[in-house]
């Protein structure tokens, strides 16, 4: 599918950068250390609501296909660090190695550490809570829910299950139709992606990271496609012929063009996200805690790898150009922005796939963690250097989605 895409060329709209450059970079840089970080412990394992009922219309039911169900990871089989709950994270005594049975280990890590400030311990609480006033643009699953499972994103990799038809083209419908920003003359029916010439930035914007979403989509399971179920074995492979029909500029009458090219904006944008949130993890006190201090120092290390390289990246994207108006105008389309996403995640629960849900999910919170991060400079910017902070937290869910939702992005670019 990589050799489809480099026929891509030139530069994108509404960006200094070309192709080209981000497939070197990415290619050579980035995608093979994403890949290397999400195969570990802390990022494999997310814990999902796929039982929420659809907000929006009745339940079709849930798909009868075999190769649509997701394996929930046993309770057993996740890291006790990662069972025991976020703020852990931040704990040092909670990084030391012992040698103490598992439960012992559970209890100490289920209670705030008797050691901290209550002043940190304040700052634990809240976030925990994960405060309702931060710019959330994605509805959060309960992770106490007891309909919340974990699973392990490894053994349920995203590919094409079967899944098509009205209830798949509702979904979609749904959310070019009646939450994204698009010209009145547009009607997804005739031209699913037009052009949306006429409307401003920040809603072009938007748009684009929608229908660049849906390229990503697409094309992992036009990668990943069921080609055989032949003696009780599944068998997944490319389909270039469903590729083309998407893409090629033929056949999409310049359409696919267009569409790749929103894939590669919205991989900038979430580039620019990773560039603006890595002093929040540059921080020595933050953890990406799993209970086993060798494998948590490596990951970091991995991961302010990846930031080191997005640093040296020259063209990134320039937010500092979107919500740069009219003061009250400005706030009154950032919320508008804000709400039309949410609505978006909030649709993912109305997808009859349970492995599609589950993926739509984890990409939809990556983006809108990434869109949370664009907005909330200023709050990164005051973070303090030894302790959390009240303006600007991650919980771990959106931390695998951002990394996870990126290194999708990055396998297709």
């Amino acid at each position: 599918m990589r050799l489809c895409l480099l026929q891509l060329t030139g530069v994108l709209d509404d960006c200094f950068c070309d192709v080209e450059s981000i497939d070197v970079f990415n290619n050579f840089k980035i995608y093979p250390r994403i890949k290397k970080l999400t195969e570990r412990d802390y990022f494999r394992y997310y814990r999902v609501n796929l039982k929420r009922p659809c907000p929006f219309w009745s339940d079709d039911g849930h798909c009868a296909i075999k190769d649509c169900h997701v394996e929930p990871c046993p309770e057993s089989k996740i890291p006790v660090g990662i069972k025991s709950g976020n703020y852990n994270k931040y704990s040092q005594a909670a990084n030391s190695v012992s040698d103490r049975s598992e439960c012992e280990q559970a209890d100490d890590l289920g209670a705030i550490n008797s050691t901290l400030s209550n002043q940190s311990k304040e700052a634990f609480v809240d976030w925990a809570r994960h405060d309702d006033a931060q710019d959330h643009f994605c509805e959060l699953d309960d992770e106490t829910s007891p309909d919340a499972d974990y699973v392990d994103l490894l053994l349920n990799p995203e590919r094409f299950t079967g899944y098509r038809g009205a209830s798949a083209w509702r979904v979609w419908n749904s959310i070019y139709e009646e939450n994204c920003f698009k010209p009145r003359s547009v009607y997804r029916p005739l031209n699913p992606l037009a052009p949306s010439r006429g409307l401003c930035l920040e809603k072009r914007v938007f748009y684009r990271l929608i229908s660049g979403l849906h390229s990503s989509i697409n094309i992992h399971l036009c990668a990943e496609y069921l080609l055989d179920e032949g003696w009780g074995r599944s068998v997944w492979g490319p389909n270039v012929q469903e590729f083309r029909r998407r893409f090629d500029t033929a056949e999409t009458k310049g359409e696919g063009t267009r569409r790749l090219k929103n894939l590669y904006f919205l991989y900038l944008m979430e580039l620019r996200a990773l560039y603006k949130v890595a002093p929040y993890f540059e921080r020595a006190f933050i953890n990406l805690y799993t209970g086993n201090s060798r494998e948590d120092g490596d990951t970091k290390e991995l991961l302010l790898q990846i930031f080191n390289e997005i640093k040296a990246f020259p063209m990134h994207f320039d937010e500092k150009s979107m919500f740069a108006g009219n003061k009250l105008e400005a706030k009154t389309l950032k919320e508008e922005f804000r709400l039309h996403f949410k609505n978006i995640s909030r649709i993912m629960d109305c997808v009859g796939c349970s492995k599609c849900r589950l993926w739509g999910k984890l990409q939809t919170q990556g983006l809108g963690t990434a869109l949370k991060i664009l907005f909330s400079e200023k709050e990164i910017q005051n973070l303090p250097e030894r302790s959390p902070s009240k303006g600007f937290q991650l919980t771990r869910q959106e931390i695998v989605a951002l990394l996870n939702g990126f290194g999708v992005v990055s396998f297709r670019c």
